[in-house]
C-alpha cells in the first residue's frame, strides 16, 4: 500500500492540503500529514488551526511513496528553509521517488532545477519560478515522478491524480463520483 506525507508549515494553504488528505484516504491510501514546525499543530495562511498526524523527526522516510507539498504563503517559504525536508525532497528526486507540489510550492522544485525539460503548472503568479519547464496551464501535471498543480480551484483534480497513480483510474473516477465532482 502506498504511504504518502502531506508537509505542513506555518501559512500553508489549508485546502490544498486537507482535499489531498481526504481524497487519498477515501481511497485508502495511508497518508499522514507531518508537521515541519516542532508542534503538532501548524496554522494555515487563513489561521485555521490543523492538527499534523506526525512531525518532521518521527518520518520514516525509507517506508514513504510520495511527498507532497501544499501551497499557500508563507507556507511555501517556509516548507523551502526547512532544510531536513528539503533534503529528503533532493534524495526523493535522486532516487525516482514521487514529489508533488501545488499551487506555489512548484516554485521549490523550479529552484532545485527539477523541473528543466518537463511539463509543469503552478499558480500564475509563480510560473517564472519553474525554472527550465515547459509551464502549461492545465490543472495537473504529471511528468515522470513529478507532479504538480496550480492551486486551490486545482485540488481535487490533484487529489485524484495521486489516487490514479497508485489506484488506478478506475478508482479516481470512483472517488470523483463519490465526491460529486463533475
Amino acid at each position: 500500500m502506498a504511504q504518502i506525507g502531506v508537509f505542513l508549515a506555518t501559512g500553508f494553504e489549508e485546502c490544498e492540503a486537507l482535499l489531498v488528505v481526504d481524497i487519498c484516504r477515501r481511497s485508502g491510501i495511508d497518508l499522514k500529514t507531518v508537521s515541519v514546525t516542532g508542534e503538532k499543530q501548524v496554522i494555515s495562511s487563513h489561521g485555521v488551526t490543523v492538527t499534523a498526524d506526525l512531525l518532521l523527526q518521527d518520518v520514516d522516510f525509507d517506508g514513504l511513496d510520495m511527498i507532497v507539498l501544499p501551497g499557500g504563503m508563507p507556507g511555501t517559504k517556509n516548507l523551502e528553509a526547512c532544510e531536513p525536508l528539503m533534503e529528503q525532497v533532493d534524495a526523493f528526486y535522486g532516487a525516482d521517488k514521487c514529489i508533488s507540489a501545488i499551487c506555489a510550492a512548484p516554485s521549490i522544485f523550479g529552484h532545485k532545477g527539477f523541473l528543466k525539460g518537463r511539463n509543469a503548472t503552478s499558480y500564475p503568479e509563480f510560473e517564472s519560478h519553474l525554472e527550465g519547464a515547459e509551464v502549461s496551464h492545465n490543472s495537473v501535471e504529471v511528468s515522470g515522478h513529478v507532479t504538480t498543480s496550480r492551486g486551490l480551484g486545482t485540488a481535487i483534480d490533484f487529489g485524484l491524480a495521486i489516487v490514479e497513480r497508485y489506484k488506478g483510474k478506475e478508482e479516481a473516477d470512483r472517488i470523483a463520483k463519490a465526491i460529486v465532482y463533475r
